[in-house]
């Protein structure tokens, strides 16, 4: 890749920061990191091996912010952090022997229930609620599972692990994120080898981006602990639904095919 501008460097600087704040409240920061990175002309594998660079600064700052402040549970969550990372080592093994093309029809549907079940369920708040598994089964299901799928495809990893955390565990909605944030951080920092190791990372680009990522994820760490589900909430639906749009409008995607065959 040809050096970047310096005016260039400074508007990845202030996504990173922007991608880093969204990213600790309700996930999806890729959504604005990743079509910024290949704006630049960065090859495709590229933006997504700095993309996990960038996010794992973020996610790292916003699990230090959390532990600090007393939310989150080492014993709770070293299981699944285990797990999670084996998980993403697999998905992101797999994704270089199969197309994680038909993905991209069934996610966007369960995203967007994932959003419906944020929006209208009574049991999402701030209280703690009986749980339905165990941390042991909680780790191999959806530690283990989701790892993969995060190392494999990845869109909404942060929404279906909140989800998890509330429906199965009942977690506060504050706590799900919490806890959310370290095994999103420990799928980035799996997959981050990897691209590495395969040297699909532009480091320069990353490392500015993910130091601005530390700044808005501790940012977005904080308003979390202070304002808790009714900030969580609605923008988790949000981003919920802005992902599947994106999905969904993808060139060559079979829903923009039907829409101009219709």
């Amino acid at each position: 890749m040809e050096p970047v501008a310096t005016e260039v460097l400074l508007l990845l600087i202030g996504v990173g920061f922007a991608a880093g704040l969204l990213d600790a409240i309700a996930g999806g920061g890729g959504l604005i990191a990743l079509p910024a990175l290949l704006a630049t002309g960065m090859a495709p594998v590229d933006a997504l091996g700095t993309n996990k660079l960038q996010g794992s600064f973020g996610t790292t700052a916003a699990a230090g912010h959390f532990f600090r402040h007393g939310h989150i549970d080492t014993g709770e969550v070293a299981q699944a952090v285990a797990c999670t990372f084996v998980g993403a080592v697999l998905g992101a093994f797999a994704v270089q022997h199969a197309n994680p093309d038909f993905l991209a029809l069934l996610i966007p549907l369960l995203l967007v229930a994932n959003a419906l079940y944020f929006l209208f369920s009574p049991r999402i708040g701030d209280v703690e609620r009986h749980r339905r598994i165990g941390r042991g089964l909680f780790a191999v299901v959806v530690g283990g599972g989701l790892g993969f799928y995060d190392g494999y495809f990845g869109p909404g990893t942060g929404s279906f692990f909140a989800l998890a955390y509330v429906v199965l565990l009942g977690f506060s909605l504050t706590r799900a994120t919490a806890h959310t944030k370290v095994l999103n951080m420990t799928s980035n920092l799996a997959a981050l080898l990897l691209f590495a190791l395969a040297g699909h990372v532009v480091w320069l680009i990353g490392l500015w981006m993910g130091a601005a990522q530390v700044v808005g994820a501790t940012v977005g760490a904080h308003l979390v602990i202070r304002r808790g589900a009714a900030l969580v909430r609605p923008l988790i639906v949000i981003v919920c639904l802005a992902i599947s749009v994106r999905l969904l409008t993808q060139p060559g995607h079979p829903f923009m095919a039907w829409v101009a065959g219709w």
